[in-house]
């Protein structure tokens, strides 16, 4: 058992250390984000409407979703002088389209349009979706953006005028989750606010942000016709992820917009929210490899456990429980300072003792994503592969392999 303790007391002493490092490095970041948040406000200040170019925002849509016409609302409801909106469906009986209808009859001032695209033949079916959307938009700039999200009415003043710099081909944007009721999805939501958005946080501190953020993505034509449009990106799962990826490869800069967005998160049970969860840390996984397996070195309640049944079989059981409380508290900060400092949760503010229970699940979520190896998306079902693209099955069980378009 003296062994044993030694082991784990080994292992929750580097897991501490890392978690805590982690920690530092999310607040540094923080605080440059606000820097360079600044500095986009400054450069919005010196912009006239006349320099505020003509935009294109294309959505996606799929099913009813909570609070929906109130997300798409938000999207007309923008003072911005000149923009489209362009929604798809996969079919004309799609529940979304009536609610879509009624936005757009309310807003006759705001040119929009609906395009029934039919069965998408890509493995990824946002890809495909905001590929027949490019099509038809008539802007140089195209805004995408996910269903079940809301924003201000600042959103497109915010987001658009970074591409106004000669060599930023990409913006994106980080996301507050906003739970629409339930315990489940709450965690879920905390996740988005805290998890996620520390991450995010390092990262484009200590190398710039060269990834995408599905909640919106904001890019120039110039740049997406040089990673090969949105058909590049047709077989991957992490579409958004990949989106980035490619085009700073090409040599643009992907700007983090300081603009937070609020990405709904509807009531679901543990089990839904966990084929979710795991979902997605699949696809990162494959997406990312490396830096997917790095992620296990953040998470501090798993080696503050650790750490306290190994103070009980060593004997010093008040060192394990007060590393422990260190690994709590430790999640409780990046609560405050992450959750409600950079994305405005109060949630995260008012409860952080939640981020510690997030943080437990999400290593477990961690661990299960490297046990799975379908994942169900949508009405389908998919194969992932290593590289971060999927197979899709059509009706007939037939792999799709290659892209084709209708």
């Amino acid at each position: 058992m003296h062994l044993v303790g030694l082991v784990l007391a080994f292992i929750a002493a580097v897991f501490t250390l890392s978690s805590t490092i982690v920690l530092v490095l999310a607040l540094i970041g923080a605080s440059r984000f606000r820097k360079i948040a600044r500095r986009q406000q400054e450069f919005e200040t010196t912009l006239s409407d006349a320099e505020l170019p003509f935009v294109s925002v294309l959505k996606p849509l799929h099913g009813m979703e909570p609070q929906l016409e109130e997300n798409l609302e938000s999207f007309f409801d923008q003072d911005y002088p000149d923009f489209e909106v362009i929604f798809s469906v996969d079919h004309a009986d799609d529940a979304a389209l009536p609610v879509a209808k009624r936005v757009m009859a309310r807003h006759p001032e705001r040119q929009s349009q609906i395009i029934v695209q039919g069965e998408p033949p890509w493995p990824n079916p946002p890809a495909f979706s905001f590929h027949t959307m490019s099509k038809v938009a008539r802007a140089e700039i195209l805004v995408t953006s996910d269903s079940d999200v809301i924003v201000e009415r600042n959103y497109l003043r915010q987001v658009v005028p970074p591409l106004l710099h000669k060599n930023t081909g990409m913006v994106t944007c980080v996301y507050r989750g906003l739970n629409t009721g339930g315990f489940w999805s709450l965690l879920d939501a905390i996740g988005m606010s805290v998890e996620m958005t520390a991450g995010v946080m390092i990262a484009n501190w200590m190398e710039g942000t060269k990834f995408g953020l599905g909640p919106t993505i904001v890019v120039r034509r110039d740049a997406l016709d040089a990673i090969g449009g949105y058909a590049a990106t047709g077989e991957y799962f992490s579409n958004d992820f990949v989106t980035g990826s490619f085009i700073a490869e090409k040599g643009f800069h992907v700007e983090l917009s300081r603009n937070i967005i609020s990405h709904v998160v509807c009531p679901m049970t543990f089990k839904r929210m966990w084929q979710r969860q795991v979902r997605w840390a699949s696809g990162t996984r494959r997406s990312r490899p490396m830096g997917h397996f790095g992620t296990v070195f953040v998470y501090a309640v798993p080696a503050g456990i650790l750490a306290a049944i190994a103070g009980a079989l060593l004997g010093y059981p008040l060192i394990g429980l007060a590393v422990l409380g260190w690994s709590i508290l430790n999640r409780m900060i990046e609560s405050i300072a992450i959750g409600w400092g950079i994305t405005r949760d109060r949630e995260c503010l008012v409860r952080p003792w939640l981020h510690p229970m997030r943080d437990l699940l999400g290593f477990a979520v961690w661990t299960a994503s490297y046990l799975q190896g379908k994942i169900s998306w949508r009405d389908g079902q998919f194969e992932l592969i290593e590289d971060g693209r999927v197979r899709m099955r059509d009706r007939d069980g037939k792999v799709i392999t290659t892209l084709r378009e209708s």
